[in-house]
């Protein structure tokens, strides 16, 4: 058994190395000297590669992180006086120290419950038309995330029940894609399917989760709402003068098609770990797996032994409540060892 020094992470993608396909064109980019601030041959590179692939003119811009994502895009949907409708699990509400209330200058959350964690047409109905008088802020935006805070995903249909809501009350509708490569690979849909052929507006796609080191990619598909969205960034600390360094490994993802074998392989460990955790007594899925990520409980005890043990993984989700998060480097042999110090903390 390893000793309590030697840690051995599935708590979240976010603990993975680089991948070699981003790592190989970072240091591409640094063979040679290139334009700041974005205008280099990389990012442009990148911006097309990435209307390629959605097959749609999008606008394309480059931030460091999730939250400056998820917080300038819905900073561009609404105004301050607005509102944005989110599940009560998603990250926006519990997990980005009010940025996105912060970079709107104001705007509230209103969150709904939903089951697996899915915002459901009729939630949002219902968080519309609660108050109509001036007093209350007015829903502008809904934002969901894809793949959901509990590793679900929602089909093709579900999102154009929720756009076809969003029409009848003239809403936008903003995507947290913080694992939006593992939704397209465990729905086997294109990523035009899954953005603005169901009515996404925008889009914030995450690399860092994907194989990079850090970099998210904000996609407007309503080109509109990016007005002067380069000063946002600019004004946010987010326009990387070497911005090279921030696109180039994008495209180690893009031309390789390494964003979609990373999300494919991620998802095929979660459910190897899924189905090996629920052959075990004792231990049940507290949702389905459908991306990369696994939520089970166990019983009190094996929680501390098993982290006792070197194990990382969230606990965040309830009592007995555990989730493990499978990223692209994750190896069966890994889980493998997990599963067996699972069975023996169980016995």
């Amino acid at each position: 058994m390893p000793s309590e020094c030697t840690p051995r992470f599935l708590a979240s993608d976010n603990t993975s190395g680089i991948c070699p396909e981003a790592m190989q064109y970072l240091l591409e980019a640094n063979q040679a000297d290139d334009l700041a601030y974005g205008n280099d041959r990389w990012t442009a590179r990148a911006a097309d590669r990435f209307r390629e692939m959605f097959d749609y003119d999008c606008d394309v811009f480059f931030v460091f992180n999730g939250t400056a994502a998820n917080s300038l895009a819905l900073s561009a949907m609404g105004r301050s006086y607005h509102s944005v409708i989110c599940h009560e699990l998603a990250h926006i509400e519990t997990d980005e120290c009010g940025g996105p209330e912060f970079f709107s200058n104001g705007a509230k959350l209103l969150t709904s419950p939903g089951a697996n964690g899915k915002l459901t047409p009729q939630g949002i109905e219902a968080l519309v038309t609660k108050r109509s008088d001036i007093h209350y802020p007015k829903p502008k935006v809904v934002s969901l995330t894809q793949a959901t805070e509990v590793g679900t995903v929602y089909s093709r249909e579900e999102l154009l029940a929720i756009r076809a809501m969003a029409d009848k009350h003239d809403l936008r509708l903003h995507m947290d894609g913080a694992r939006f490569a593992n939704a397209c690979a465990g729905l086997k849909a294109t990523p035009a399917e899954l953005t603005w052929q169901v009515g996404v507006d925008v889009l914030c796609f995450s690399g860092t989760k994907n194989g990079l080191a850090f970099g998210e990619a904000i996609l407007f598909f309503n080109r509109e709402l990016a007005e002067d969205f380069s000063y946002r960034c600019k004004q946010a600390g987010q326009l990387a003068s070497k911005m090279r360094y921030v696109s180039a490994p994008w495209l180690g993802l893009l031309e390789s098609g390494a964003w979609l074998t990373n999300a494919e392989h991620a998802n095929a460990m979660a459910r190897y770990l899924s189905e090996g955790l629920q052959a075990l007594p004792g231990v049940s899925l507290m949702f389905p797996t459908q991306a990369n990520s696994v939520f089970v409980e166990f019983p009190p005890h094996a929680i501390e032994a098993l982290k006792a043990r070197g194990w990382t993984f969230y606990t965040f989700i309830g009592a007995g409540g555990a989730r493990f998060v499978c990223a692209w480097n994750t190896t069966v042999e890994l889980l493998d060892q997990l599963l067996a110090d699972v069975k023996a903390v169980l016995e």
